[in-house]
């Protein structure tokens, strides 16, 4: 873990870093919900058919990390609840805790 980045984020270049994320598809509402095994905890309303909880975990993080949607990216475990995004931005996001 580098100084001052939470568990599940790791630096990867400048003004890139590796977010682990675990996925809750078909939840009430978007929302965070805490640390799950050393990964950002996402709930989304969206079904885990046809991709549609992938697309809604990118527009989510985006909004989240206020970042644009082509800012992040979805490196590894599409067809996982353990995913891996990259977010590409000038500066360091906010990082929820």
């Amino acid at each position: 873990m580098s100084a001052g980045l939470p568990e599940y984020v790791s630096p990867c270049g400048p003004g890139r870093w590796r977010v682990q994320i675990r996925v809750v598809p078909g939840a009430r509402k978007d929302a965070v919900d805490g640390i799950h095994d050393g990964r950002l905890k996402v709930r989304l309303t969206a079904p885990a058919v046809d991709n549609k909880a992938n697309k809604a975990l990118v527009a989510f993080a985006a909004t989240l990390f206020h970042v644009k949607k082509s800012g992040v990216s979805i490196a590894s475990g599409e067809k996982s609840r353990e995913k891996t995004l990259l977010i590409a931005a000038e500066t360091s996001p906010s990082w929820p805790a």
